[in-house]
């Protein structure tokens, strides 16, 4: 029968265990399902005879907290959890969030910046030589020197900050059970040094002879544009077919040495993977503190792929998933909606069939299985390649095997739907399908801008692409006889992106009578290309000079003019717009984006004339009433009286 793992001494004696082979550390509370990376490790860990216990989010002031299911036979392994930890703790404005999604009850503070490397000092205090490996996004996107958005520096591979002995970067699936197969062989952490999708650290130079040498980090941190080139040479090799080992020099005498990526997973051994029994849930012992709100999201959701090759700049995907798609079987995902649809609380709704682009279920092109992802070309931009394979028929299926499950109702795509793949297929079986069965009102897409400029170094399709989409879109649901609308994902402040670029966005969405709810400014994460041109202000690709907006009060202004129709962005609008020089949208034309003053007069509904209408919250109902709610009638026949008298006097004298 399936259990949680061990979570305390008393878990372990309860299977039998005098002393774990492994102990996961982890900045999430523990969640045993599919979506979180730490349940998939463990399992896999697990299901090749390691027993393996779990700490999610110790108290890292407390040396004993690292101590609760004592030593480990063989190692530790670390993460920050599902996010890294600095996007979970703070917003693009570096302000501290006040909710956790992956903490008991949502409570934020539970775990502690940049706690890979917290976690695994933490480690050291007690066991000077135990083997730990870091894996999990935070550690897999630091693997190399990076820069770092929240301390604005150039920081050092996390590996060396850490005090780790390996790094299983990407998914990890194989190279985790690899790197316990050695340890367990008796080998030496400092040994195991060959393993696909890993990186180690080393002083012995003859380890880089073969390797592709990166500028030293010496040499980044002080040179943007070596920097840039760096980062670019890591970027091109992150196909496990053609990528070299790569090597980075530390004070000329440590080597921090990248193995290339593992290979992509088989559809058998993605099945495989989620075939394990897991409790699909978070563990008991967080009820009382409301559980964990993350769960929600994926409970009744389902994976169908992993990578992407939608070569988006601001996106991570490559780096640490890859181009290359890999894919379930449809067995395996039917059972595992089956699972779903016997839980108690499923209400006959999927919520989700997807995966980071959820309509690719194939490889780009025949090619990739054999030889790589083409090194210096993109499968979508800036447009088609030839050898694109477009086809939705695998995904059309598997949506229909889904929507006639006994006790489905309903079966969501909510995962993002790439636009410009849909325009591409000449069968417009999925967008009709999409459109009839799968979307509920309204349909999230991410054009993220429309300015062509920017949309370049987005890595996005021309603006041309999106507006067919929205045509096919809008046609498509007319003949179905549904209203059915699309919500537009935008970024403000992107690199590239000008007071010009955000007007013209403010202008399209006036065209189009569009009022976004939700604008995202750009965020630079670490091991991105846009992040790159955030820091460097260089386009990593080609070497040339970007601008980039760095300066708060503009970024303020490009993201207000997003949402020009508020009230409380009139100020920076109107800002905005004069430094432009585009008073010519300042009026009440019905090309103009704001009137030329505030107006602050209401009309009797309490809604504000000439300017974004709002109701009055606090009242209901203004007729007859002042601002106060008291009744007005008497109140203004009296103040009639005393200006008629006033007037009067004027004339008399």
């Amino acid at each position: 029968m399936a259990d949680f793992l061990p979570v305390s001494k008393e878990d372990m004696k309860k299977r039998g265990i005098d002393q774990l082979d492994f102990v996961y550390v982890c900045g999430d509370a523990y969640v045993d399902h599919p979506s979180f990376g730490a349940a998939i490790i463990c399992r896999i860990l697990e299901l090749h005879g390691y027993s393996v216990g779990f700490i999610g989010q110790p108290d890292w002031k407390d040396d004993n907290s690292i101590n609760i299911l004592g030593e480990p036979r063989l190692g530790f392994f670390v993460s920050a959890g599902n996010m890294d930890s600095m996007v979970n703790h703070y917003s693009v404005s570096k302000h501290r969030r006040e909710f956790d999604n992956y903490s008991p009850g949502g409570k934020i503070g539970l775990r502690p910046d940049y706690a890979t490397i917290v976690y695994c000092n933490l480690i050291r205090h007690t066991y000077k030589d135990k083997p730990i490996i870091i894996g999990g996004i935070e550690a897999s996107l630091r693997r190399l020197g990076h820069y770092d958005y929240w301390s604005n520096k150039v920081r050092r591979s996390i590996l060396l900050d850490s005090g780790a002995d390996i790094i299983s970067y990407g998914m990890g699936e194989r190279s985790v059970v690899e790197i316990a197969d050695c340890l367990a062989s008796g080998m030496d952490v400092k040994d195991i040094t060959y393993i696909p999708g890993t990186v180690y650290k080393t002083r012995d130079k003859s380890f880089t002879e073969d390797g592709l040498i990166l500028p030293s980090f010496e040499e980044i941190k002080a040179d943007k544009p070596t920097y840039a080139k760096s980062f670019y040479t890591q970027y091109v090799n992150t196909d496990p077919f053609t990528a070299k080992k790569l090597v980075e020099t530390y004070d000329n005498a440590m080597f921090v040495i990248q193995n290339p990526p593992q290979k992509p997973l088989s559809r058998q051994e993605m099945d495989d993977i989620y075939a394990i029994e897991y409790m699909r849930t978070y563990h008991p012992m967080y009820e009382k503190d409301g559980g964990i709100p993350a769960i929600k999201e994926v409970k009744f959701s389902l994976i169908s792929n992993r990578g992407c090759f939608g070569g988006c700049n601001f996106c991570a995907l490559t780096f640490h998933q890859g181009r290359i798609i890999q894919s379930r079987s449809h067995e395996s995902i039917i059972d595992e909606a089956k699972l779903i649809t016997e839980d108690p609380d499923f209400k006959g709704y999927i919520h989700d069939v997807g995966g980071p682009t959820a309509n690719f279920r194939n490889p780009s092109c025949k090619k990739q299985l054999k030889s790589g992802v083409c090194t210096h070309r993109q499968c979508l931009v800036p447009e088609k390649c030839p050898n694109l394979e477009v086809d939705h028929k695998d995904y059309v299926s598997l949506l229909t095997k889904l929507r006639k499950l006994p006790k489905v109702k309903k079966v969501f795509v909510r995962s993002g739907v790439r636009f410009d793949y849909v325009m591409y297929d000449k069968d417009d079986t999925f967008l009709r399908d999409l459109c009839k069965y799968h979307v509920s009102g309204q349909l999230k897409v991410a054009p993220e801008h429309i300015s062509n400029n920017v949309l370049g170094y987005l890595g996005k399709p021309d603006i041309s692409v999106y507006n067919s989409f929205c045509d096919k879109y809008a046609k498509i649901n007319k003949e179905l006889g549904l209203k059915q609308y699309l919500v537009p994902y935008l970024m403000s402040s992107h690199p590239g992106s000008t007071l010009d670029d955000a007007i013209a966005l403010a202008e399209y969405l006036r065209d189009h009578h569009l009022s976004p709810e939700q604008v995202q400014d750009f965020y630079p994460t670490p091991s991105t290309i846009s992040t790159t041109m955030y820091y460097t202000e260089i386009d990593p690709r080609d070497m040339k000079p970007v601008y980039v907006c760095k300066n708060p009060h503009e970024k303020a202004m490009q993201r207000a003019l997003i949402q020009y129709k508020r009230p409380e962005n009139y100020d920076l609008v109107k800002e905005a717009l004069i430094k432009a020089g585009r008073e010519d949208l300042i009026g009440f034309g019905e090309e103009c984006l704001i009137p030329p003053r505030k107006i602050k007069h209401k009309d009797f509904s309490g809604k504000h004339k000439g300017h974004d209408s709002k109701p009055n919250k606090d009242n209901k109902k203004l007729e007859g009433k002042n601002p106060k709610g008291r009744n007005s009638s008497k109140k203004t026949s009296k103040d009639n009286t005393r200006k008629n008298e006033r007037t009067n006097n004027r004339r008399r004298k």
